[in-house]
């Protein structure tokens, strides 16, 4: 009786199909072979960009400070916010420094648009040294009227603690003259220093740096663990401002206290 099964390779047809398969089957490997190979080389050239372009102080993106080796980027989300800001033209600048630190700058202008309201906030890096002068700093920074160095002008309570405040030696305490300030906290290493020359007279300038720090508050995008626990220690040592109510008269909170009325302490 003849066998039902035989090689299929010793068919006709088979030997004329098994070429056309084995050929098709060989081209669609190759195909995605490559495609396979044009992925991994385009995405390796996207992280190669990416990395550079992360790295590179480009030009339309930088603007270099002159001390230090600071750099001012737009790269960075702010990473802070002062309450019962309702002026829309102070500005918002961030320092980086190619060793770690970072400086969040608010500046509020006055009416000749020339700043009269500063406050930064320096999260310190590998760049600081132990020596490092931070009344030195405020002392290069803040106006100076043609007074001379910063001499200490008393201090204040904060949600963050004691500050120390300094205004310039020999200057008058009259409208224009300015009163700076200098707080540091060691963990995590943050410094908030600045200054205010707004306001008829010292009480008016206490009063504001006060309620400036006690309205300062963390954004989500600071993305810092250690900063957010800092802030969430703090707040229940944040006080009330007189006037602070009112966000539709800004100089209520700047102008229209005595003294701060703020607890806390380091």
């Amino acid at each position: 009786m003849p066998a039902f099964w035989a090689d299929p390779t010793g068919s006709p047809l088979s030997r004329r199909i098994h070429p056309a398969l084995t050929s098709f089957h060989d081209e669609i490997c190759g195909t995605l072979a490559r495609l396979f190979a044009y992925a991994g080389a385009l995405a390796l050239l996207g992280i190669l960009g990416l990395y550079g372009w992360r790295q590179l102080p480009l030009a339309d993106m930088f603007e270099s400070d002159a001390a230090g080796g600071w750099i001012a980027t737009s790269r960075f989300l702010p990473a802070f916010a002062v309450g019962l800001d309702q002026d829309k033209s102070r500005t918002y600048t961030i320092l980086k420094h190619p060793d770690g630190g970072r400086k969040d700058v608010f500046r509020w202008p006055g009416p000749t648009e020339t700043p009269t309201i500063e406050l930064q906030i320096y999260r310190i890096g590998g760049e600081a040294e132990a020596s490092s002068d931070a009344i030195g700093d405020l002392t290069e920074r803040m106006p100076a009227d043609g007074a001379g160095h910063l001499e200490a002008a008393g201090m204040i309570d904060s949600k963050f603690g004691r500050v120390a405040l300094f205004h310039r030696a020999g200057s008058r305490d009259g409208f224009g003259a300015c009163l700076g300030f200098v707080g540091r906290i060691d963990d995590p290493a943050v410094q908030m220093s600045g200054w205010s020359c707004h306001g008829d007279g010292l009480p008016a300038r206490r009063a504001m740096i006060g309620c400036m720090l006690n309205r300062l508050t963390l954004l989500a995008s600071a993305d810092d663990p250690k900063l957010a626990e800092l802030f969430a220690r703090a707040e229940p040592e944040r006080g009330s401002c007189a006037g602070s109510t009112q966000p539709n008269r800004a100089a209520n909170w700047v102008s229209g206290v005595e003294n701060p009325r703020l607890r806390g302490g380091l």
